[in-house]
């Protein structure tokens, strides 16, 4: 367990980092248009997550989906995907924000997005990994409604060809529900925890090794004293009286 802990701790680390560099430029960085990150529509932007960009076009609002079981403010919501033409680039996953459930699991009313050309602008993201469990898409009245935003999945399931990277709404724009906030700049715990799992894998040896050692020394006394209480308990013979 020490040699997979340890490197899960540290890759945590590097991704928080990563993640938290990447937040920190986007905040001083002026907006670019999209297709100069996402050219294509099998294009993906890893190296720009979280760079404001800006794009034109169209919503599409029959290829829409939701996200179940999200956690904003520790309460449950759903964060709400709807495709994007960009003009003569190609069709995007936006993220529009998020709705909370009405009587404890059941979808809102959701406001539609805007028809006709508008302008949006928009944070890059990485799309997710859809879990690999018993937690498939499924339709519910007029939504799909997924576990993870997976391009991929989600482009196949709605038959719409989309980038790999998606779009997530910044403040004020149109098509926008309640605004998804960053994540905060923190590194958390991961690279301490890393350094501990790595100190405790160097320490247990030695501690066992040490254990060991004192468990032969422990036995090889025991013989010795045990050989000596044999010899005193011999007796005696002709010779020694």
């Amino acid at each position: 367990s020490l040699t997979v802990l340890a490197p899960w701790q540290l890759g945590k680390n590097t991704m928080t980092s990563r993640e938290n560099n990447q937040i920190e430029a986007s905040l001083s960085a002026d907006p670019v248009p999209v297709i100069s990150l996402l050219p294509q529509q099998d294009s993906a932007a890893p190296e720009f997550q979280w760079r404001r960009v800006t794009a034109i076009g169209r919503y599409l609002p029959a290829t829409q989906a939701l996200v179940r079981l999200r956690l904003l403010g520790g309460a449950p919501a759903f964060e709400v995907l709807t495709a994007f033409a960009v003009d003569a680039g190609p069709t995007v996953l936006v993220n529009r924000g998020y709705v909370r459930p009405v009587d404890g699991n059941k979808v809102p009313e959701i406001a539609p997005p805007p028809e006709g050309s508008v302008s949006i602008t928009a944070r890059l993201r990485d799309s997710e990994t859809a879990p690999v469990d018993d937690k498939q898409p499924f339709r519910e009245g007029d939504f799909l409604q997924v576990y993870a935003i997976d391009t991929r999945q989600i482009a196949d399931v709605l038959d719409t060809p989309l980038t790999v990277s998606y779009l997530q709404l910044a403040d004020d724009q149109p098509g926008g529900l309640d605004v998804l906030p960053l994540p905060q700049l923190d590194a958390g715990p991961f690279l301490s925890y890393g350094i501990q799992w790595i100190a405790f894998g160097i320490l247990a040896p030695i501690g066992l090794g040490y254990f060991a050692y004192s468990e032969i020394r422990m036995r090889r006394r025991e013989a010795v004293n045990r050989a000596a209480a044999e010899t005193s308990a011999e007796p005696l013979t002709v010779e020694d009286k």
